[in-house]
C-alpha cells in the first residue's frame, strides 16, 4: 500500500470521527474462561489460546504466558503503527523490526518478597529500521509511531481501570 491509498482509505473515517466524535469510541473486549488445572482459555480473533503460569512460577511452559502476550501486543501494535506511519510518510522500509522486552521479578508474583513489584519493572521497546529516507526522517517515523501506538500509550498513560467481582 502506498501513501495515497492509505490516506484514501482513512479519509472517510477521519471525516466521520471529526463530525461524529462518538463514532470513534469503540469498546474492544477479551474474555477468558477457566479450564482444568491452573490455566484459562482466551478466545482471540484467530482462535482459542490457552494461557497458564510462566515456568518461573511453576508453569509447564507449554501454554501462553500473559506477560509474554502483553509484550507481544506491544511489539505488534508498534510494528503495525510503524508500517502505517512509514507508509503515510511515503517511505519504503527495507528493515522494520520492533522488539519488546520486559524484566519481571517473580518474587513479587509469588509473594516471596513484599518489596518486589508484581508486574514488569522495566520494559524496553527497540525499533530497528532502515529505508529509502534520510536518518532524520526515519527518526521522525519512529517518534510518530511511538506517539500513535495504542498499546504503548495505554501502558505509559495508565488508564482508569475498574474491577468488578460477581461472586455466587
Amino acid at each position: 500500500m502506498d501513501s495515497e491509498s492509505l490516506k484514501a482509505l482513512q479519509a472517510p473515517l477521519k471525516d466521520q470521527y471529526r463530525s461524529q466524535p462518538d463514532a470513534a469510541l469503540i469498546t474492544l473486549s477479551a474474555e477468558s474462561n477457566g479450564v482444568d488445572g491452573i490455566a484459562c482459555k482466551l478466545a482471540t480473533s484467530k482462535g482459542m489460546v490457552e494461557a497458564g503460569l510462566h515456568p518461573a512460577t511453576g508453569g509447564p511452559g507449554t501454554q501462553a504466558c500473559s506477560g509474554d502476550m502483553l509484550l507481544e501486543a506491544l511489539a505488534a501494535c508498534a510494528g503495525v503503527t510503524l508500517q502505517a506511519v512509514a507508509t503515510a510518510f511515503g517511505v519504503k522500509l527495507s528493515r522494520s523490526t520492533v522488539r519488546a522486552e520486559g524484566d519481571l521479578d517473580f518474587r513479587g508474583t509469588l509473594g516471596v518478597a513484599k518489596d518486589a513489584p508484581v508486574g514488569f519493572r522495566d520494559i524496553r521497546l527497540v525499533f530497528d529500521i532502515a529505508g529509502d529516507a534520510p536518518e532524520e526522517t526515519l527518526k521522525k517515523i519512529v517518534a510518530t509511531s511511538e506517539r500513535y501506538c495504542v498499546v504503548l500509550q495505554t501502558i505509559q498513560q495508565r488508564p482508569n481501570i475498574t474491577i468488578e467481582a460477581h461472586v455466587a
